[in-house]
């Protein structure tokens, strides 16, 4: 077969490997508001799966307000999509930098059917919830995700949670879960996921797997051997990012004077960004947990997680990579824009934790089998020319604490369903991201 290509680039010395899929994110806005996506675009992502958390941005109809946490998603007049086609349409309208999944978050169903959400659904709510749920399945959602850690979802049941995962079984969707607790009842909580997927023979993903809090530093090692256990019998898989800091909004139960915590922003006192909490309180001359209750609401970086127990779950061979990162944050975590170079750079060449094949697979293949991404997550013929060229020698984050929204270098080129859409780090201008349906998965170990 001849084939003379349009553009010829140099890439003696270099690597060429399939875009990277950030398994967790909350760009479900930010597709649309900024669909040059800078942020993942020029660490060498080329598809993102937005709606984690139980947050989303469709279908949604705000009827109370905007409820903790789907304010991480964006003020309340970005919550336009009270269908899920809606949502569809307007990704593949805006046609982002990168391609776009979406789950649908069960916070997000609440809000649509619940007068508050501090109590369990009944059987019409859940109904109703179900019912959404279905549409969204059949305009291609790729499953259900939860956010049970939350306020605004934690009272659900397990009865209200199995409900809704029903349907999932017969659309080939997946379920993913930010764990009822990560911190001393996580076992606990993985047990629940567990068992929901068994009940239902839905997959689980576990969101940015971790064990928060100092008093439940060291438990990484119990955690995996657990995991592994379950998914010997059932098919469980589970993202972490490469941080030994978390980010979310400012919670009171996760305020712990032993813990550095950073206020990213807050709405009552915006001056106090940047600032940490013991200062403010230290300021105010008031205990931290008084503060916290005078920023809400708030947003906050906590400092919470064990490097050895970070580690040893990025290292583990069934661990995907996810950022978690939050756009719409001021002063958001590096993990926003840092994630995937800084595998490569600091866990990979550096501290060798994994070889540059297993980091690429943990990136590529691996989430594109999970989430069922047909034709993605590999360099084939007949695959989409998704696919991220860069210099393993120099790759490195450069996004700090104090300085988070630097790009990353050593990003050679990016090229979105065969667009060149970043290059010479910068981006070009050429957008040819997709809305991508859910499809077959394989599972792949």
């Amino acid at each position: 077969m001849n084939i003379s290509a349009r553009n010829k680039v140099d890439a003696d010395g270099l690597t060429l490997a399939p875009g990277f899929i950030d398994t967790h994110t909350h760009d479900d806005t930010s597709v649309i508001e900024t669909p040059q996506m800078l942020p993942k675009i020029s660490q060498g992502v080329t598809t993102v799966i937005v709606g984690n958390c139980g947050i989303s941005a469709a279908p949604v109809t705000l009827r109370y307000g905007l409820p903790d946490p789907m304010n991480l998603l964006g003020d309340a007049g970005m919550f336009r999509y009270p269908h899920f086609a809606d949502y569809v349409a307007a990704v593949q309208t805006a046609q982002p930098a990168v391609n776009v999944g979406a789950l649908v978050g069960h916070t997000a169903l609440r809000n649509n059917h619940m007068d508050r959400l501090d109590r369990p659904a009944d059987s019409a709510e859940i109904e109703a919830m179900r019912l959404q749920l279905q549409e969204a399945l059949e305009h291609g959602a790729l499953g259900l995700s939860t956010g049970l850690a939350y306020g605004s979802a934690n009272a659900a049941t397990a009865k209200e949670v199995l409900a809704l995962m029903q349907p999932l079984e017969a659309a080939g969707g997946i379920y993913a879960t930010h764990l009822r607790s990560e911190t001393a009842t996580i076992l606990d909580a993985l047990h629940e996921a567990f068992e929901a997927g068994d009940h239902c023979g839905v997959p689980v993903i576990v969101s940015h797997l971790k064990c928060a809090g100092i008093d439940n530093w060291g438990r990484a090692q119990e955690v995996l051997q657990v995991l592994d256990r379950a998914r010997a019998t059932q098919q469980i898989g589970w993202d972490c990012y490469p941080y030994a800091a978390g980010s979310s909004t400012l919670d009171l139960r996760q305020v712990d004077e032993r813990v550095k915590i950073t206020i990213t922003w807050s709405e009552p006192h915006p001056e106090m960004a940047g600032s940490t909490l013991a200062q403010i309180a230290a300021k105010w001359k008031t205990a931290q947990l008084d503060a916290a209750r005078k920023l809400q609401p708030a947003g906050a970086i906590y400092h919470s997680i064990s490097e050895e127990d970070m580690r040893l779950i990025l290292g583990h061979p069934a661990t995907m990579i996810g950022s978690d990162g939050l756009p719409h944050d001021p002063r958001p975590h590096p993990r926003l824009w840092g994630t995937f170079p800084r595998v490569l750079g600091r866990y990979c060449r550096e501290e060798k934790l994994f070889t540059l094949p297993e980091a690429i697979r943990k990136m590529t293949w691996l989430p594109a089998q999970r989430f069922g991404l047909r034709h993605r997550g590999a360099i084939r013929e007949g695959y989409f020319a998704d696919m991220v060229l860069f210099d393993a020698e120099r790759i490195t984050d450069t996004a700090t604490f104090t300085d988070s929204q630097s790009p990353s270098a050593g990003i050679v080129a990016v090229w979105v369903n065969g667009t060149l859409s970043y290059g010479a780090e910068s981006e070009t201008g050429r957008r040819s991201g997709r809305y991508l349906f859910r499809s077959a998965r394989s599972w792949a170990q």
